[in-house]
Formats: C-alpha cells, sequence, structure tokens
C-alpha cells in the first residue's frame, strides 16, 4: 500500500471505469449465491460462478487501466476499486470455507491482514491523511488471489483438471497470501513513519 495519494483528474461520478467498478460490486452478492447454492439445496452453479469471478478479474485490470489513460481517475473510483477488491475476497473467503474448499487457517490469515489494515487506516484518518492507494504489490497480491479462488473452486470436482485447478490454485493462493500480508506489513512501517514525523503526535 502508498500513502501517497494520487491526484484527482476529475469529479464526475458516471465514467466508464466507476460503472465497472459498480458493477463488480453488484456481481459480489450474485457471486455469493452461486457459489453456496449447493449449500442449500440448489443445483451447483460453479460455471456461472467461475464466470462472475472472470468478470470481476478482468474489469478490474480495465477500471484502473481506463482511469489512467481516459484521465478519469476521481475521488469516487478511489473509494469504489479498493472495495470491490475487498468484498469479493472476502464473498469468496466466505463461501470456499463454507464448502470446505479453503482451509480455515488461510481463510483467518487473510482476515487477520484486512483487520490489521483496517486498524492502520483508523489511525491515519486520525492524523489527517488519506486512505491507502493500492500499489503494485496490493494489486499483485489481489491478481494472485483472484487467480486462486476461481482454480481452487475448479478443483472442487474430479479428473485430471481438477487435479491440474488444485495444484495451481495453491501456487496462487500461497503467493497472494504472502504478498498479502507483506504489502500489509510494508503499509503498517509507512503509517509508522508518518505518525512519528506528524508533529501533533508529539
Amino acid at each position: 500500500m502508498e500513502v501517497q495519494e494520487t491526484r484527482v483528474q476529475t469529479d464526475r461520478v458516471l465514467t466508464i471505469p466507476n460503472i465497472l467498478s459498480m458493477a463488480r460490486l453488484v456481481g459480489v452478492p450474485v457471486f455469493l449465491w452461486l457459489i453456496l447454492r449447493p449449500e442449500f439445496g440448489g443445483p451447483k452453479s460453479d460455471g456461472w460462478a467461475l464466470l462472475v469471478l472472470a468478470f470481476s478479474g478482468v474489469s478490474d485490470y480495465l477500471d484502473g487501466k481506463l482511469a489512467r489513460r481516459w484521465n478519469q481517475i476521481s475521488s469516487l473510483g478511489r473509494l469504489l476499486d479498493p472495495a470491490a477488491d475487498r468484498l469479493y475476497i472476502l464473498s469468496t473467503l466466505v463461501g470456499l470455507t463454507w464448502r470446505e474448499i479453503l482451509p480455515v487457517w488461510l481463510t483467518a490469515a487473510l482476515l487477520a491482514r484486512e483487520l490489521m489494515l483496517l486498524v492502520m487506516v483508523g489511525i491515519l484518518r486520525r492524523h489527517g491523511y488519506p486512505p491507502p492507494q493500492v500499489n503494485f504489490l496490493g494489486k499483485a497480491a489481489t491478481f494472485n488471489l483472484m487467480y486462486a479462488f476461481p482454480l481452487l473452486l475448479l478443483s472442487d470436482g474430479s479428473g485430471w483438471l481438477a487435479d491440474l485447478a488444485a495444484i495451481f490454485g495453491w501456487a496462487f493462493a500461497g503467493w497472494g497470501t504472502t504478498l498479502y500480508w507483506w504489502a500489509g506489513i510494508l503499509y503498517v512501517v509507512q503509517v509508522r513513519r508518518l505518525v512519528k514525523a506528524d508533529p501533533a503526535a508529539d
């Protein structure tokens, strides 16, 4: 994470990048419903859930790229993009853990990192700093997890495809979790330096 503030280039709400982020947010409950249908007596809808996740990954890449290329970086977009990322991760963790595809310890490790980040955001706000911007390391962690989750969902089956998905899914999950915590620890270090340098803290 980075604390440096990205210059807002537009105050418009209905930009293409913002619409993509909003669509990703709408997809969160849809994805969770699809993945949990078998747990409540419904048919398995993993294929549709994978399509929603694929759309999320593509739109996550496009909204940031288009915002920079078309000079449509906005205050709303800076809130929507990381919010959509975290909600997708949270909903996927809930769904895959409920179905016992993800172990509880991995879910706990990722949720603990999110809790740590929330605490750091609260500290920043008390010292008058804006919420953090997602940097390359944080994005790399998110991309790894976004690859890991659909592969692990695909591994909940039988045959060579499920076996292959499990191998690559756990590889991406390991890298994603490591990078997620690495980005979080670097962010804690940055927050600590800012707080120590803040005259109001004396």
